[in-house]
């Protein structure tokens, strides 16, 4: 009888035993099951119900007297063929001799060996753990495959800058012990003012005259300053009526107009002088830009050599979309500055009005005092007379012998607040 009722089965396709759900079928990693009486089984399904990802997410979890074993469809352990593949269970119903075949899924169980500090409950360890290390924790457990990646990199990284920072505490111990402290301050000063003649004009400190501390032919070469004689020409002829043009199209900074007012008369000296006015003029506004579009930086009325020496020495090359483009840099502002006081000291017989200049120069009052004192000018105060009978309070900037002593630009203030 029981062979004729196999014989006309008919297979009838269920589904899953659930909406949610499918069968389960088990496989052990280090064996076969003998005994399935022995095993008690527990099926935890995800309750997000929102997240499509996660809503099939299951975990079975397996017990005996010996051991644990648990196993997920999700995650770096979950096997493949359950996506690669369908499986099914079929239940024969004898009396009507249909097979009944559900939809089944595929769990490979791996025995579990849990520390007795988990048995027994969270240690204070565990307690006192940061919310980090619990997203951590959670990463491990629950993450993607791209999120372990990240937690990996982020722990080499973590292992690799601790080993660094033991490495440089354990030398700068080494060189303190060596040197001492005070020798290190001063190595750490003198490095400040190497640094800072990358962006000063050379200085003759041992000098015996102001003009030949900062020297004329470190600024401009006999061939640049020859070339200065076309173009500074307007100056050299200016008058007061082109001069009061000058200041009601504010075409000109404040310096320069002070300074084409009291042109000398001698006329090489007045030639002199409007060369150097002239080239001081063009550097201010050479500064104010920020990133030099084409090989002719100011126009067409500047010499070649002038022009190449601009983009040469006060700007940087920067990659732009592929392109090379030529950027005025912080550093080659400060750059600017230091030789636009070189310029006007001489000008000015190694004294000008640093306020002024400032101003020009659209620079704060501190970064104008800090770059005169590193350049070891004597900073003092002065009282100038405005219009309607008022005063107002310049400083001053002197190049005198001997030299004050020098400090560092933009590294004095740094230094007060480590110490």
């Amino acid at each position: 009888m029981a062979a004729e009722v196999l014989s006309t089965a008919r297979w009838l396709y269920c589904g899953g035993p659930d909406e949610r759900q499918r069968a389960v079928l088990v496989q052990f990693s280090n064996g076969k099951l003998q005994n399935s009486g022995d095993m008690r089984f527990t099926l935890y399904n995800s309750n997000d119900t929102m997240n499509p990802r996660k809503r099939s997410q299951r975990i079975l979890a397996a017990e005996t007297d010996r051991l644990s074993y648990v196993g997920n469809n999700f995650g770096t352990g979950a096997l493949k063929c359950n996506t690669l593949c369908r499986h099914f269970v079929g239940i024969l119903n004898k009396t009507s001799g249909q097979m009944e075949v559900y939809d089944a899924e595929l769990f490979k169980m791996q025995p579990l060996f849990a520390d007795e500090s988990v048995e027994s409950g969270p240690t204070l360890e565990s307690e006192a753990k940061t919310f980090r290390e619990k997203m951590d924790s959670c990463i491990e457990a629950f993450g993607t495959t791209k999120q372990k990646r990240s937690l990996n990199s982020r722990r080499m990284n973590k292992v690799g800058s601790e080993s660094l920072n033991l490495a440089v505490a354990k030398a700068a111990e080494d060189i303190i012990d060596t040197k001492g402290v005070n020798a290190l301050v001063s190595d750490a000063i003198q490095d400040d003012l190497q640094d800072d003649s990358l962006y000063l004009p050379p200085c003759h400190a041992d000098a015996a005259k102001p003009e030949d501390v900062y020297k004329f032919e470190d600024i401009l070469s006999p061939m640049e300053y020859e070339a200065l004689q076309s173009p500074s020409e307007a100056f050299r002829k200016v008058t007061a009526e082109e001069i009061l043009k000058m200041i009601e199209e504010n075409s000109h900074c404040s310096f320069v107009i002070e300074a084409l007012k009291s042109l000398p008369s001698n006329e090489e000296s007045r030639d002199h002088q409007a060369r150097c006015i002239w080239f001081l003029d063009i550097l201010i506004k050479f500064r104010n830009q920020k990133v030099i579009k084409r090989k002719s930086a100011l126009g067409p009325g500047i010499p070649h050599i002038i022009n190449t020496k601009l983009l040469k020495n006060f700007t940087c090359l920067s990659y732009n979309n592929g392109s090379l483009r030529n950027l005025i840099s912080n550093s080659m502002k400060a750059k600017i500055t230091a030789y636009v006081i070189v310029l006007a000291l001489h000008i000015n017989d190694f004294q000008i009005d640093l306020t002024v200049l400032q101003r020009d120069l659209k620079l704060s009052k501190k970064r104008m005092i800090e770059v005169a004192k590193a350049m070891r000018l004597k900073v003092s105060k002065r009282k100038v007379s405005l219009a309607a009978g008022m005063e107002e309070e310049h400083r001053l900037g002197t190049l005198s012998i001997p030299l004050p002593p020098a400090q560092s630009l933009d590294r004095e203030s740094k230094r007060r607040k480590v110490s």
